[in-house]
């Protein structure tokens, strides 16, 4: 659980650091270096964010239960089960 609250941190911060950097932009004009700064803190914020990510789809940690992604939690249940009746008849030579 802790990986979820790890994501949602760096992605806040990952928000709040592009919003600084415009502010940054439109206050100084280009007269400073703190919107490169801020530019720097967002790629590490994002960096860190993917790492995040990645370790948690590859450990598990991480998942989808999407209906559609039966690929990944191995769900059959939802297609229907054919029987004997439902198969189409064999269709042999001579016959």
């Amino acid at each position: 659980m802790w990986i979820k609250t790890v994501i949602v941190v760096l992605f806040i911060a990952l928000v709040f650091s592009l919003f600084s950097g415009l502010s940054f932009l439109l206050k100084d004009q280009g007269r400073t270096r703190r919107t490169w700064y801020a530019l720097g803190v967002r790629l590490l914020l994002a960096a860190l964010l993917m790492g995040f990510l990645t370790y948690g789809l590859y450990t598990g940690k991480l998942g989808s239960k999407a209906p559609w992604d039966r690929k990944l939690h191995g769900d059959h249940a939802a297609q229907p089960a054919t029987t004997a009746a439902d198969a189409p008849p064999n269709k042999t030579k001579g016959g």
